[in-house]
C-alpha cells in the first residue's frame, strides 16, 4: 500500500526507504553509496524497500558529496570522419570504465549546431565535457560550458580560453611527412590544409613550410588551398590544383588530413591521373581505411583513440579534483609510408 501511494504522488526519496526499512537515513546512505559497514539483514532490508518503492537515487546530489561524476559531455565535429570515431570511441571506453554516461553530440563544424550543442548539454546538466571544435573562431558556447565544470579540448587550442588540452605533435609530423616527400625529389607542391583559424590546421601548414624550406625549396612557391577537413573539398580543391597544364601541375599534395586526401585520390582516379607515377598525395591521421586505399596512402599516424581515452580520463580526474600530473597530455605522431608516394617521373 505506502509502495502504491508513493509511487502514484512523487518520486520516493531516501527517508522512504529508511522508513520503510526501518532503519536511519545514514543507513541507507551507507549501502547506496558504499561508504559504511552495514549488517546482512539491514542492507537486505533497505534492497527490498528500494525495489518495493521504485526509489531512483539523485545522481546529482550524489556527486556533488562524492566530487564524482555520472555524465559527461564528448562534442566532436564530424562522426563520418574516422579520426574523430576512434577518438570517441576511447574517451566512451573510459568514460565507461568508471560507470560514467557520455552525451555524444556532433558540432558538424558550424557555429549554430554548436550553441545547439552547448544549450543541450546544458539542459542535460552534464558534469564537465570533452570537446573538439570544427569551427574556426572561438566560439561563444565553448566558454558557457565552463559553467558546467571542466572543459578538456582534443588536438585543438581556442584563442583567448585556457582549457587543460590534450594534443599531438602535428607540427612536428607535418614537417616529417613534407620531409620525406622532399627527399623523394619533388619541387612542385600543393597543399590543400584545414581551415585557416584551426590552431591545428596552422601548426600543420607550418610544419610543411618548414620543410620546404629545410630542403632548399621556397615555402611560398607552393599552392595553398583551404579546406574543410572534409572528403568534398579534398576532391573540389585537388580538381583546382591539378587540373592544369601538366609542366605546371603540382607533383606532390599535402592534405592536412585524410579525409581530404581520399577526395583528392578519388578526384585523380576519376580524371585519370597516376597516383603516385603522376602525382603523389599524402595524407594526416591514419584513419583505419588508409591503408585499404589504392593506392594505400602515405601519412602521419595520430594515436586517436588513446588520445580520447586520455581526454576522458583527465576530465573525470578534474572534476573528482584529483589530476594525476605523471600522465601524458601530448601524444607523439608517425610517418606512415605506403604507395601514394613515389619520386617524380622527372627524377
Amino acid at each position: 500500500m505506502m509502495a502504491s501511494r508513493l509511487k502514484s504522488s512523487q518520486r520516493p526519496t531516501m527517508k522512504d526507504v529508511a522508513v520503510h526499512a526501518k532503519v536511519s537515513v545514514s543507513t541507507v546512505s551507507y549501502v547506496m553509496n558504499g561508504t559504511g559497514p552495514v549488517s546482512d539483514d539491514r542492507r537486505a532490508r533497505i534492497l527490498n524497500a528500494v525495489r518495493e518503492l521504485d526509489y531512483i537515487p539523485n545522481e546529482f546530489a550524489r556527486n556533488l558529496k562524492r566530487q564524482s561524476a555520472s555524465t559527461i559531455g564528448l562534442v566532436i565535429p564530424d562522426l563520418s570522419n574516422q579520426f574523430f570515431s576512434l577518438l570517441a570511441s576511447g574517451a566512451a571506453h573510459a568514460a565507461a570504465a568508471r560507470d560514467v554516461l557520455v552525451v555524444l553530440c556532433s558540432s558538424e563544424s558550424t557555429e549554430e549546431v554548436e550553441s545547439s550543442n552547448a544549450r543541450l548539454l546544458r539542459s542535460q546538466r552534464v558534469d564537465g565535457v570533452v570537446y573538439l571544435t570544427g569551427f574556426d573562431e572561438s566560439p561563444t558556447s565553448l566558454l558557457r560550458l565552463q559553467s558546467l565544470g571542466p572543459v578538456v579540448l582534443v588536438d585543438e587550442r581556442v584563442p583567448g580560453a585556457d582549457f587543460p588540452t590534450i594534443l599531438a605533435d602535428g607540427r612536428r609530423g607535418a614537417r616529417e611527412i613534407a620531409s620525406h616527400v622532399v627527399a623523394l625529389g619533388h619541387e612542385r607542391f600543393g597543399c590543400i590544409a584545414g581551415p585557416t583559424a584551426l590552431w591545428t590546421a596552422e601548426q600543420r601548414l607550418a610544419g610543411y613550410r618548414e620543410a620546404l624550406a629545410l630542403g632548399g625549396l621556397n615555402p611560398d612557391g607552393m599552392d595553398v588551398l583551404i579546406g574543410d577537413y572534409r572528403m568534398d573539398s579534398g576532391f573540389k580543391l585537388a580538381r583546382q590544383l591539378l587540373d592544369v597544364a601538366t609542366q605546371r601541375r603540382p607533383t606532390a599534395l599535402l592534405c592536412a588530413n585524410d579525409m581530404m586526401a581520399i577526395g583528392a585520390l578519388e578526384y585523380c582516379r576519376t580524371s585519370g591521373i597516376n597516383v603516385p607515377g603522376d602525382v603523389s598525395v599524402v595524407g594526416f591521421d591514419d584513419v583505419p581505411m588508409a591503408p585499404l586505399l589504392s593506392p594505400g596512402l602515405t601519412t602521419v599516424r595520430q594515436p586517436a583513440r588513446e588520445m580520447g581515452i586520455r581526454a576522458a580520463e583527465l576530465l573525470l580526474d578534474l572534476i573528482r579534483g584529483d589530476v594525476n600530473q605523471t600522465r601524458p597530455n601530448s601524444f607523439p605522431v608517425e610517418v606512415i609510408v605506403r604507395e601514394s608516394t613515389s619520386p617524380p617521373r622527372s627524377s
